[in-house]
């Protein structure tokens, strides 16, 4: 390798050319040496531009020194750029480095009594990806900004990118989108490709549950109609027997998020009215009928009839009133169960109809029908945060909803089945129970009521019970 010393290389005719090497040539410059544009300005060949800080993104309020581009992170706040005194030729630049100008703003200020534009003020940097470059020029227009962008480039996300909901929760390399209550789904952008269904979306759907029948011997309410998929493998015993094998492919759109109201009782004290039944979910094309409110007698010759729905509820003896028919309309997989039936002319409430199982029937006046048990998620569905969701149920590591609300009876009330579903009430003076609500947020039906309830029947009295309020969540990859 040869070695050439000079202190100065000038071309050989006067506005001449000097040529360093060839096309496809490397200049090696030593750490820590300098090239300099007449001792002002660093950077090789630089002038007009700015070295860009990749190694220091800012986050609070900093002094800038010419020369240097920032990005600039606003997603914690809002702070200020304070630009160096100025002196002709001065720049610097500034850039939104998380898109987040138009929700906290990025100051930039003048020193001293210097403008900006010829303003002696600030600037305020206010849209969505941002980027500026301010020159000083002179004392009249002061920093003069050269170069804007108002929308930037970014690159295509390897996975959907959504908002919405009460709650998002992540579980290994999922999100689960949660809505407790009505909202918007906003999907703003899609994965690049078909592998490995990147833009699949696993759903569960959950409509609210029928209220219990009461006054006399009241069967227990539906539960709300149960749908869900689960085109991203979870654990097999986890997964419900109900979920359907493929999900919802993802559109940039915004989806309204319907939540289903809970059946409301009736009041026990007018002899005269059943309850309701419970309301529809809906999260796309996916929807689930509310549960059918429990039959209630002595409110008329024969009694009323129980509601069909998601899940139907419960009869009851009066009349040999029926059950209500679940999976109304019919889904596949279904959505439910039917209500149970009352077995003698003495029987009292029998069970409503659960998710997966129909409610049980009423042998006489001793014992009400329990209702039927709902179907289950695995918690991996909804990640750390799944006990605050659902109820618990017979199979380990999963979070139940659906379940049927039990019937009354002289003095053995049927139990709510697992997933929000309320237990019956027994015959004043047996006080072992009283009939209660399906539980929020889980679909679950209302339990019936019996006889003429106390005053220390809280839940229910003087009204028959409420079901329990649907639920949506919505899951997909995210990483």
């Amino acid at each position: 390798m040869s070695e050439i010393k000079v202190n100065k290389i000038s071309p050989r005719a006067a506005c001449g050319t000097v040529t360093l090497g060839d096309s496809g040539d490397t200049f090696t410059i030593p750490a820590g040496a300098t090239i300099t544009n007449n001792g002002t300005q660093t950077g090789f060949g630089r002038e007009g531009s700015v070295n860009w800080q990749t190694s220091s993104i800012k986050t609070a309020t900093f002094t800038a020194t010419s020369g240097e581009g920032y990005f600039c992170n606003t997603s914690g706040g809002a702070f200020t750029v304070n630009l160096p005194a100025g002196t002709a030729g001065n720049i610097v630049s500034v850039s939104d480095y998380t898109r987040t100008f138009q929700t906290n703003n990025l100051t930039v200020s003048p020193n001293g009594s210097e403008k900006i534009g010829g303003v002696a003020a600030d600037a305020t940097l206010e849209t969505e990806g941002q980027s500026a470059t301010f020159v000083y020029v002179d004392s009249t227009e002061g920093w003069i900004n050269v170069q804007e962008t108002s929308n930037s480039v970014t690159g295509t996300p390897p996975f959907i990118q959504a908002t919405g909901g009460n709650a998002v929760v992540t579980c290994g390399n999922f999100k689960t989108h949660i809505f407790t209550g009505p909202g918007n789904f906003c999907i703003s952008a899609l994965a690049p490709g078909p592998s490995g269904n990147p833009n699949q979306m696993d759903y569960l759907v959950i409509a609210g549950g029928g209220a219990g029948g009461g006054n006399s011997a009241g069967g227990g309410g539906g539960a709300g109609g149960f749908r869900m998929s689960n085109q991203h493998a979870l654990p097999g015993p986890a997964t419900s027997p109900l979920a359907a094998p493929t999900g919802l492919t993802a559109t940039v759109a915004s989806f309204p998020i319907t939540v289903g109201a809970a059946g409301a009782g009736a009041s026990l004290s007018s002899g005269g009215n059943p309850g309701t039944s419970g309301s529809v979910s809906t999260f796309s094309t996916i929807s689930s009928a509310g549960g059918g409110f429990g039959s209630g007698s002595n409110l008329g010759p024969t009694g009323t009839t129980a509601a069909n729905g998601g899940s139907g509820g419960g009869g009851s003896h009066e009349g040999s009133t029926g059950s209500g028919s679940g999976n109304t309309p019919p889904t596949s997989p279904p959505q439910g169960n039917p209500g149970g039936t009352p077995v003698s002319p003495t029987a009292r409430g029998a069970g409503g109809g659960g998710a997966a199982a129909a409610g049980g029937t009423s042998p006489g006046p001793g014992t009400g029908g329990a209702g039927g048990v709902g179907s289950y998620i695995a918690d991996g569905f909804v990640g750390p945060t799944a006990p605050s969701y659902g109820s618990p149920g017979p199979v380990s590591s999963t979070r139940y909803f659906s379940g049927g609300g039990g019937g009354s009876a002289d003095s053995t009330a049927g139990a709510g089945g697992s997933g929000g579903g309320g237990q019956g009430s027994n015959e004043p003076p047996n006080t072992a129970s009283q009939a209660k609500n399906g539980t929020t947020n889980t679909g679950g039906g209302g339990g019936g009521s019996r006889g003429n309830l106390p005053s220390s029947y809280t839940e229910n009295a003087p009204n028959g019970t409420n079901g329990g309020s649907g639920i949506v969540m919505i899951r997909y990859k995210y990483q």
